[in-house]
């Protein structure tokens, strides 16, 4: 039988040399990527930030690095970036065998990066296109909603707060009325204002304050209103001014993350498509590199394409020559600013796709479908009855861009056999024409056959 031969264990011998954990590390392996990439990105705005003195702090550019690995390596929580630290050769490497515990590691990722990581992103696509790996002149925009970590039942609607906050302040009018009719001073100002005027909380407060300096003279019952006025009514109506400061321009959001919005989600696996705490994250992308990215609270796509490409020009000085999106950034507003800005677009109008459908096709009642003789301006209706011009309107959306509407009218509609089918209006049948709608057409269809 031949004799068993086991490798020596060194685990606990002394050894002269240490061995360099570089060799281990292949030429080609991701970390050196990452290491290489950060030595080259500007960090000044983030040294600025370390005010000197006291106990020596890891080097940022450091920090950078452990934390880019980590992202790429799908790793998120700090105590495990700090695990890996004493653990893993790549972060030991990457590091220089430095060790932040996860309380630095938070602190920088919390504190020392806020508000700069749009710029280290916008650092390292400029290193990608002074590589040639992209060229900034193309944008192939999408957009997904990420669900936040709030709870999705603490919720703030707008609707609820104005109709609540409504109501408190009928209440609050009909106590300060009955008050105001107890003396004959305040009736002379009741009969000069004779109108309802809403009371803010500081309106509120400075009333309240007028009647607490002589409470003593009001009956005891109007001295219990006023008191549950200052303890009830003016803090649940500060508490809906601060609801509706926060809600801004939206419907909603959450308590316990006040920046995430209640979007609908995509359908989960039981075709269910629910409402969720969430961020509209749009995405441009070109060669398979992600080149800008924006954070909205709207949930639809259409009113976030025009911030988004101000975004990219103000990371990049410089625009794309050209946009790419699908029919979710169809608008008129949206058509305007492109071609203000000499962008070519490829973007499908919001219809698009509804067109394509036999239903549509075969709905000759509706405007898409009807004749449209530009050179004489008249729409054909299905009877063959030209339906003339006849005046002009605005119509403003929710974002508030207001758009150019031409109102189109039959001459008689009177005895119509179809007249059942597309109104039941007594008067002649409108139709409206949008200005953008040939416009959009137009761009969508040379995007078609490119």
């Amino acid at each position: 039988m031949s004799k068993i031969v086991f490798k020596e264990l060194t685990s606990n011998q002394i050894v002269l040399f240490p061995e360099n954990i570089s060799d281990r590390i292949p030429a080609n392996h991701p970390v050196r990527i990452v290491n290489q990439v950060v030595d080259q990105l500007e960090i000044y705005s983030i040294i600025a930030e370390y005010k000197g003195g006291g106990a020596s702090s890891f080097h940022p550019r450091m920090m950078l690095k452990v934390l880019f690995y980590s992202y790429l390596s799908n790793l998120y929580s700090c105590r495990k970036i700090e695990k890996a630290l004493l653990e893993n050769i790549y972060f030991m490497w990457i590091s220089g065998n430095s060790t932040p515990d996860f309380r630095t590691i938070n602190y920088f990722r919390g504190k020392r990066l806020q508000g700069k990581i749009q710029n280290l992103f916008a650092e390292l696509v400029r290193l990608l296109q002074e590589l040639g790996y992209v060229s900034l002149d193309v944008q192939y925009i999408d957009g997904t909603k990420i669900e936040s970590a709030s709870n999705r039942y603490s919720f703030v609607w707008r609707g609820s707060v104005e109709k609540n906050n409504a109501k408190l302040e009928v209440k609050i009018q009909s106590v300060l009325s009955d008050i105001a009719m107890q003396t004959k001073e305040d009736e002379k100002t009741l009969s000069q204002e004779d109108n309802y005027v809403a009371l803010d909380s500081k309106a509120l407060k400075e009333k309240l304050s007028e009647l607490n300096n002589r409470l003593k003279e009001l009956p005891k019952t109007h001295q219990e209103q006023i008191v549950k006025q200052q303890e009830e009514y003016l803090p649940r109506l500060e508490k809906y001014e601060q609801q509706l400061n926060t809600l801004g321009k939206r419907n909603s959001y959450s308590k316990t993350d006040t920046d995430a919005t209640f979007m609908r989600m995509k359908e989960d696996h039981m075709k269910n498509g629910q409402l969720k705490p969430a961020y509209n994250t749009q995405i441009s992308t070109e060669e398979q590199f992600i080149t800008h990215y924006s954070i909205h609270q709207t949930p639809g796509d259409t009113t976030t394409l025009k911030s988004h490409l101000e975004g990219f020009e103000e990371r990049y000085n410089k625009q794309s020559k050209e946009v790419v999106a699908d029919a979710g950034y169809g608008s008129e507003e949206n058509y305007e600013f492109l071609e203000q800005n000499e962008i070519e677009a490829y973007v499908k109008y919001n219809y698009f796709h509804k067109e394509q459908k036999r239903s549509f096709k075969n709905n000759f009642f509706l405007t898409q479908n009807l004749y449209y003789n530009a050179q004489d301006d008249y729409f054909v209706c299905p009877m063959g009855q030209h339906m003339t011009k006849v005046g002009q309107g605005k119509r403003t959306s929710d974002a508030g861009y207001t758009a150019q509407v031409s109102y189109y009218q039959a001459q008689c509609c009177t005895g119509c056999p179809l007249k059942g089918q597309y109104h039941n209006s007594q008067v002649n049948q409108k139709n409206r024409s949008q200005s953008s709608v040939k416009r959009a057409k137009t761009k969508s269809t040379r995007t078609t056959d490119e």
